[in-house]
């Protein structure tokens, strides 16, 4: 009985402080015609603490969401344009000698900043990547002898060009697996171009206020820490991870011959995070089921390899992950 009056009370907190960072989507809208589903994994992303990678055509309003994001939440926001001539120093930042005072100062780089857009993240050489890696996940830099924390919150959102290969340099997994979530952006509706098109027929710029503060968004961070998350549900994480290293325990056989690397132990992690990002968003003090569908693809989607068999099929990650949850019991 306590547990009930816990959720119920738990609830209505959730929906209290969730108004406050969904109306950041009403107002990132008035710039961004569409896209709700990439606005609504970039506030997962935010909530939780986790990194996102992006892959779709150039020209979909990456760079905009980002930015209209940071500003709509009062924070910095840099973007960073990945090339084969970057070196991490144009990343994290160096130190400078000042002659007059016969000393070196520290310079900061970009990467010091509440959003980082990694544009191309791909196009840049591998030492490149492990300092950029490095920052993600332990979110600090070292510059010469000291390190410096990174910004909170620090949100990367990299992005992948799929339809171009050339003077690429592809991500390790390792780094990959790092992003809690990868998602797949897609064009507009015919009715989404024609929004666009009416929008941006003149030169006047959108404003965009601020809704939230940095303090607002940590007190968000807080209370999504607090949702409930059932052991039945937790199970249901666990079973779902472990289908993609065995699905034969579940019935899956057919599935064997398909997945090269089944996920890492990060996608549990990550798929219980993202889920209560997900019920909050939604009002709720506690996950079901349906949130760790709902979220579990762009969770696993970059973590479930392939074998040469499936790709034979033309089968993709996506494909496998639908049959896992077609095929795990949900509680």
């Amino acid at each position: 009985m306590s547990e009930s009056i816990d959720i119920k009370s738990l609830n209505e907190k959730v929906k209290q402080q969730s108004l406050a960072v969904v109306s950041l989507l009403s107002e990132v809208s008035k710039v961004i015609v569409g896209q709700s589903y990439i606005l609504e994994r970039m506030l997962v992303g935010l909530l939780s603490d986790g990194h996102i990678l992006l892959e779709g055509v150039p020209g979909l309003a990456k760079t905009l969401a980002v930015n209209t994001m940071a500003k709509a939440v009062s924070g910095d926001f840099k973007r960073v344009q990945f090339t084969p001539d970057l070196l991490p120093s144009d990343l994290t930042g160096t130190l400078i000698y000042d002659s007059n005072k016969g000393d070196f100062n520290v310079k900061k780089g970009p990467i010091f900043s509440n959003f980082i857009l990694a544009d191309e993240i791909n196009r840049a050489p591998a030492k490149v990547q492990s300092a950029f890696l490095e920052a993600m996940q332990e979110r600090q830099v070292t510059i010469g002898d000291i390190t410096y924390p990174l910004p909170d919150p620090f949100l990367v959102l990299a992005t992948q060009n799929p339809i171009e290969q050339e003077g690429t340099y592809p991500l390790a997994e390792a780094q990959v697996d790092r992003f809690m979530l990868k998602l797949k952006l897609d064009y507009p509706t015919e009715q989404e171009e024609r929004a666009i098109l009416d929008r941006y027929s003149t030169r006047k710029k959108i404003e965009v206020n601020s809704v939230i503060t940095l303090k607002d968004l940590e007190e968000a961070k807080k209370a999504v820490d607090e949702i409930y998350v059932d052991d039945k549900v937790k199970n249901y994480i666990v079973d779902i991870v472990i289908a993609t290293r065995k699905p034969e325990k579940y019935g899956l056989e057919n599935l064997r011959s398909l997945i090269a690397f089944g996920a890492s132990p990060r996608a549990t992690i990550n798929l219980n995070r993202a889920g209560k990002a997900l019920a909050f968003l939604k009002g709720r003090g506690f996950v079901t089921p349906e949130d760790i569908k709902d979220i579990g693809p762009d969770v696993l989607r970059h973590r479930v390899l392939t074998t040469y068999d499936a790709d034979a099929q033309e089968l993709t990650s996506d494909d496998i992950i639908k049959q896992i949850f077609d095929g795990v019991e949900v509680p």
